[in-house]
C-alpha cells in the first residue's frame, strides 16, 4: 500500500489557494495560507467552528506549532482529526449520497447564521466518520457577502443534486458517473438523461433543466461579473437552501430484490451452520486483533458486524447497490459508527483519477487495513470472472496482513449454478491447489 511521502503536498488538495494538506512524521497537517487568514479567523471567532464540531458536521482540529511547509505563505498549521478511510461519492449507496447532500445544506444554513458561507460544495469534501457525514475541508468557508448569490450553488447541483436525481429517476448505477466527471455531472447531460416528467417538477425544472439552459447560454460568452450578479437577500438564500433540502429529501430509490440483496434468505446455509460460521470468524478476528477490517463481498454486512461489535472499524464492500443500501440503512438505525458500507466491483476497483491519476487515490492507496474477510467469494472470482488463484492471492496479500478466506468447493450448490451453463475449465479449482497457491504468500495459521 503506497503512502504519500512526508513533506509532500497531498495531490487531493493542490487546487485550494487557501491552504493544503501535507504529511510529516506520519501525521496529517493542513497549512492555512495568509490568503485565507481572514476567513479562517472568522470561522473560529464567529463560533461557527464550534457549532459545527458540536453537531459532528465538521472534522475537529488542533493548531500545531510545527514548522510550515512554506513559512512565507503560512498563517498557521492545523492538525485535523485523522480518518481511518477516505471514500468517494461513486462508492456511496443512494442513502449515503442523500445524507451527504443534506449535511452540506445544513452546514451552509448554519454558516449563514454566523455571517459565513461555503465557497465550495464538493462531494469529495464530505466523508463518513463514526457513521455520519462530516465536512473535512476546514477552509471551505468565507465571509458572507451581502446581496450576492451562493457561489457554490452550481457545484452543489453538479456534485449532489444531479447524481441523486439520476439515481432516483433513471438508474441507481448512474452514481458511477462521478468516476468520469470528477468536477460533477454536467447539468446539460443530466437534463438530457432525465425523463420528461421531471420538467413538470418545479424544483427540478429550476435546479436542473433551467440551470442547464442557463449554463449553455453563457458558456461561450464573455460576461462581466457585474452582469451576472443579482441582488439576493439573506432570506432569499435561506429560501433557496430550504427548497434544495426539500428537493433532496423527496428523492427516493425503491429497493428491488436482487440476487445479493436477498442473499441470506436464499442461501443454502442452515441457521446452525451460519451461526457456527459467525463463531469461527469471531474467533479468528479475536486471535489476530486487527486495527481495521475490510470485508470484501460483505453483502448486507452480517459478518462485518462481528468486527464492529468488537470495536474495530470495518469497511463492508459489495458490488450490489441493494445490499450496500440495506447495510447502510441498518447501520444508521443501529447507530453503528464502526461500519462503513461501500460499493465495490473487486474486478474493477476504484482507480486513481483526476490530475496525473493522483488527485483521487485508488482503492488500495487509501486507509490502513490489516485484516481482510473474503467469505463465500472465491468461486465468484475464480469461476465467474476466470481469475486464477495466483492473482487473487497476490492482490489480497498486497492489501492485508491477515486473511480470513472461505473456500467454496464444486460440490456446493452455488458453484453448481455457476457451472451449469458453461464448461468446467477449472481443473485447479480444488482445495489442495487453493491452499498450495495461497500458501506461497500467506502462512496458514489455522483451518476449520
Amino acid at each position: 500500500m503506497r503512502e504519500f511521502k512526508d513533506g509532500k503536498i497531498l495531490p487531493s488538495s493542490f487546487r485550494d489557494p487557501g491552504g493544503f494538506l501535507f504529511k510529516r512524521g506520519g501525521k496529517l497537517y493542513r497549512q492555512v495560507n495568509k490568503f485565507c487568514k481572514t476567513d479562517y479567523q472568522s470561522l473560529i471567532n464567529s463560533g461557527l467552528y464550534k457549532k459545527l464540531c458540536d453537531q459532528n458536521l465538521l472534522i475537529p482540529h488542533s493548531e500545531s506549532d510545527i514548522e510550515p511547509m512554506f513559512p512565507d505563505r503560512s498563517h498557521c498549521v492545523i492538525e485535523p482529526e485523522l480518518l481511518p478511510f477516505i471514500s468517494y461519492p461513486y462508492e456511496w449507496c443512494f442513502s449515503q449520497y442523500q445524507d451527504a447532500a443534506l449535511a452540506t445544506l445544513k452546514i451552509q444554513q448554519i454558516a449563514i447564521e454566523h455571517d459565513m458561507s461555503m465557497k465550495d460544495a464538493s462531494a469529495y469534501n464530505i466523508q463518513f466518520h463514526n457513521g455520519k457525514p462530516v465536512l473535512i475541508d476546514t477552509l471551505s468557508f468565507e465571509k458572507l457577502r451581502d446581496n450576492t448569490p451562493w457561489v457554490a450553488y452550481r457545484q452543489f447541483c453538479q456534485h449532489f443534486l444531479a447524481p441523486l436525481v439520476l439515481m432516483s429517476y433513471v438508474d441507481v448505477r448512474l452514481g458511477q458517473l462521478m468516476r468520469v466527471y470528477i468536477d460533477g455531472i454536467p447539468l446539460d447531460l443530466a437534463s438530457q438523461m432525465l425523463p420528461r416528467k421531471t420538467s413538470f417538477n418545479l424544483s427540478l425544472q429550476m435546479h436542473i433543466h433551467a440551470h442547464a439552459r442557463s449554463q449553455s447560454k453563457y458558456a461561450d460568452k464573455q460576461v462581466k461579473k457585474s452582469e451576472l450578479k443579482k441582488n439576493i437577500s439573506r432570506n432569499s438564500m435561506l429560501g433557496l437552501l430550504d427548497n434544495l433540502k426539500s428537493t433532496v429529501e423527496k428523492l427516493q430509490w425503491k429497493l428491488k430484490d436482487t440476487e445479493w440483496g436477498d442473499y441470506y434468505s436464499a442461501t443454502n446455509y442452515t441457521d446452525d451452520s451460519q451461526a457456527h460460521k459467525g463463531e469461527l470468524v469471531e474467533k479468528f478476528i479475536k486471535g489476530a486483533e486487527p486495527k481495521a477490517i475490510w470485508d470484501i463481498g460483505a453483502n448486507t454486512g452480517l459478518f462485518s458486524q462481528i468486527g464492529t461489535k468488537l470495536g474495530i472499524p470495518t469497511n463492508a464492500f459489495d458490488i450490489d447497490p441493494v445490499a450496500v443500501e440495506k447495510n447502510y440503512i441498518e447501520s444508521r438505525k443501529q447507530d453503528n459508527g464502526k461500519m462503513l458500507p461501500l460499493l465495490l466491483d473487486l474486478t474493477n476497483p476504484s482507480p486513481g483519477i483526476g490530475w496525473n491519476n493522483r488527485e483521487r487515490s485508488s482503492l488500495i492507496e487509501r486507509g490502513e487495513v490489516d485484516m481482510v474477510l473474503s467469505l463465500a467469494l472465491i468461486h465468484h472470482l475464480a469461476i465467474s470472472n476466470n481469475l486464477p488463484f495466483s492473482l487473487i492471492s497476490e492482490f489480497l496479500a498486497s492489501i492485508c496482513q491477515y486473511l480470513i478466506i472461505e473456500f467454496v468447493p464444486k460440490s456446493d450448490s452455488q458453484v453448481k449454478i455457476l457451472l451449469a451453463t458453461r464448461d468446467d475449465i477449472f481443473p485447479e479449482y480444488n482445495r489442495n491447489d487453493f491452499e498450495s497457491i495461497f500458501s506461497e504468500r500467506f502462512e496458514i495459521v489455522t483451518r476449520e
